[in-house]
């Protein structure tokens, strides 16, 4: 009896994608204009935040597609601050509890980045220097950089659809 042999390669190929790491400290609708504005593009804020272990950390995202290009931009953030109340330890007659700040990160590899800017399709690298070099014009962003997606061990937390 003949065995047949299937092979998938070429069908589970990774999509492929640009990511930017951008470090500031405005917050992300200010960030998304600044964008806007020295890129030439209309990110847009979703009505959903991405939501991940049951809402426990939502992290703001906004897209906008380059129907020109059939590209998708998303801005997303990298940091999610939420208040715990939490009973204090102390030895006390009254009951109470103590409010902590917990963090989370989308991409904990990248712990002092604030945003990720995720460009659908693989963008050239003329083009990549375009799109860093005017985000740097900006005079509220302190750097930005590429990240080499193939060294993320999170990179499932940038499926976004």
């Amino acid at each position: 009896m003949a065995i047949h042999k299937l092979i998938l390669n070429d069908i589970f190929e990774e999509d492929l994608y640009t990511l930017v790491a951008i470090h500031c400290t405005l917050e992300d609708y200010r960030l998304a204009y600044l964008l806007n504005r020295f890129l030439g593009i209309s990110l847009i804020r979703k009505p959903l935040d991405l939501d991940y272990q049951n809402g426990e950390s939502t992290y703001s995202i906004f897209e906008w597609e380059d129907k020109k290009q059939q590209t998708i931009w998303n801005l997303v953030s990298n940091v999610c601050k939420m208040e715990v109340y939490r009973e204090s330890a102390n030895e006390s007659l009254f009951d109470s509890e103590e409010k902590i700040t917990r963090i989370a990160y989308l991409v904990p590899e990248y712990k002092t980045v604030n945003y990720f800017l995720k460009i659908d399709n693989e963008v050239k690298s003329s083009k990549e220097k375009y799109i860093l070099n005017n985000i740097l014009k900006a005079p509220q962003i302190a750097t930005a950089y590429s990240i080499d997606v193939n060294q993320l061990k999170s990179k499932d937390n940038l499926i976004f659809n």
